[in-house]
């Protein structure tokens, strides 16, 4: 395995790459060799210098992933990455407690005017009522975006005494019971608010989110602070803000443009500015380093990953979980596509019993990529797997129910293409993978690497003469499972055998006048190797 790393990184993470896999440590590269070079290597690990753009990822010939050393991945075109069956990991916890500080330290400053007394004693001043603060006891802080690190701002500042209301359509009202945070509406919280600071990731729906129109409805003496991402704040309408005196102060550690250059905000002296030091702490430099480092191999052994982007993450516990459950979707999906086709316009899985209450997509796209790597090969996977399917015109639906008869636990997977339908259920016995109906045929299937299935009608001496001719084709039956839909009616039967099928022997099965249809069912190694 070899990985770039193109940005500085810190040593105790390029030590641990180094014993799994061959490292470039270019930390000075530029975007034109960065394209050249790109296409050796398997994994490229970056912080926030190096554009990941999709010319980067189409070069990436052999890449697999790409790690990002902090939380946002707005360097990095995910979306092409995606496409091209990339995973993106990032480390959403090393730098958590040095950006909840930063913030908290920009806070105590703006409050204080910390940095502009200290320029003024500097220059032999001593100005001491100029430079007057607020106390923050007291005072309402108004946390935008309550992740991980607006619930840390949040935890903080109560120390502080300060009063918390908090805006975030995903915030639950039981977490913020438990933060001690009031769960207010957007526009209540600009217009209430002593303090306001921003704790968002940047994307369309984000951008500029406080702006001129927001601006207005800021209660007189408002500061703020933003440590999360340029391009949330208007700096032209901030700017004006400021200068009218709508807005007290802000203290910013990021902008719209980095380095901002000419920005008109670095001539305000109520304006503190930091160069994006949020997560610049000699601890969160190492702990996102050995994050992302884990995530970056781990992911090209194909082993779970905690922190990917564009992936499922599966927790330690949820992998404990519905880890079982993996390979038994994938080989439910692949034994569907052998024995049916692979033509559908609908995918749906239902999932009964417990499991019901379990994530779903990580099985679903287990299920997904068991059906379409025998069509596309292995080029599919974790990330690809339902951007292959829409490509393919394929709807995927998931459904979900606590009710289920017979077993704790079903996932059924149905297919539909016009007005045929198929479907099939599987489930785990004692945590035995099993097929446990194939359309309307009860039966309890073993997947095994080699399968020969077949119907006909159930009648004495079919069996016999299906083990008369495997016996003459020299291929030995491991197990053998058979059901049918009534007593001398149509049957099921599943044999299980050491060795793949040639194709002269599978066209003699079809020429047996005692069965209706003969299918070969390879499994993919995956299903029993664990890689999932």
């Amino acid at each position: 395995m070899k990985v770039l790393v193109s940005d500085s990184f810190s040593p105790e993470g390029l030590e641990y790459m180094k014993e799994h896999a061959e490292v470039a440590y270019r930390p000075d590269i530029t975007p034109g060799e960065l394209l050249t070079e790109i296409k050796k290597y398997d994994g490229l690990v970056v912080r926030s210098r190096t554009k990941v753009t999709s010319e980067v990822i189409e070069a990436g010939e052999n890449l697999k992933v790409i790690g990002r050393a902090g939380v946002g991945v707005d360097n990095i075109d995910v979306e092409k990455a995606t496409e091209k069956g990339i995973i993106v990991v990032n480390a959403p916890h090393g730098n958590t407690i040095s950006a909840a500080e930063h913030a908290i330290a920009l806070l105590t400053a703006l409050a204080r005017n910390i940095a502009q007394a200290n320029s003024s004693l500097k220059r032999g001043e001593w100005k001491r009522s100029e430079h007057t603060g607020v106390e923050l006891n007291q005072k309402m802080l108004g946390v935008i975006g309550v992740g991980r690190i607006g619930s840390e701002v949040a935890r903080r500042a109560r120390s502080l005494g300060m009063k918390i209301i908090a805006y975030d359509p995903y915030l639950t009202r039981d977490h913020a019971e438990k933060l001690g945070v009031e769960m207010v509406s957007f526009e209540d919280l600009l217009k209430q608010a002593d303090f306001i600071t921003l704790h968002l990731p940047l994307n369309p729906s984000t951008y500029h989110l406080i702006g001129e129109k927001e601006l207005a409805l800021l209660k007189p003496g408002v500061r703020i602070i933003n440590c999360a991402r340029g391009g949330l704040i208007d700096e032209d309408a901030l700017c004006a803000a400021l200068q009218e005196g709508r807005v007290e102060g802000a203290a910013l550690d990021v902008f719209e443009e980095e380095p901002p250059g000419s920005c008109k905000l670095m001539d305000l002296d109520n304006v503190i500015v930091t160069p994006h030091l949020g997560a610049l702490t000699r601890e969160a430099q190492t702990n996102v380093a050995i994050q992302v480092s884990e995530q970056v191999i781990s992911s090209l052994k194909g082993e779970p990953i905690v922190s990917a982007v564009n992936v499922p993450a599966l927790l330690p516990e949820t992998r404990a979980a519905i880890g079982p459950f993996l390979p038994l979707a994938r080989a439910m999906g692949s034994f569907y596509l052998q024995l049916f086709g692979g033509s559908v316009d609908e995918i749906e899985i239902t999932y009964s019993g417990n499991i019901a209450s379990m994530p779903l997509s990580p099985m679903t796209l287990s299920c997904l990529i068991g059906f379409l790597q025998h069509i596309v090969g292995d080029g599919v996977n974790w990330v690809n797997a339902s951007y292959i399917a829409k490509g393919r015109g394929i709807a995927v639906r998931e459904t979900s129910t606590t009710e289920v008869k017979n077993y704790s636990n079903l996932i059924t997977m149905r297919a539909r293409t016009g007005n045929e339908e198929h479907h099939i259920s599987g489930t785990l016995l004692n945590g035995d993978m099993r097929i446990v109906r194939v359309d309307d045929y009860r039966i309890e299937i073993v997947p095994a690497p080699y399968m020969l299935v077949t119907t006909h009608n159930d009648r004495p001496g079919v069996v016999g003469k299906i083990g008369t001719l495997l016996g003459d084709e020299n291929v030995n039956i491991a197990s053998m499972q058979l059901g049918r839909k009534e007593a001398r009616g149509e049957a099921m039967m599943v044999l299980q055998v050491d060795q793949e099928m040639t194709a002269e022997t599978l066209k003699k099965f079809k020429e047996l006048d005692v069965i209706t249809s003969a299918d070969f069912v390879v499994m993919p190694k995956s299903v029993f190797s664990g890689e999932h």
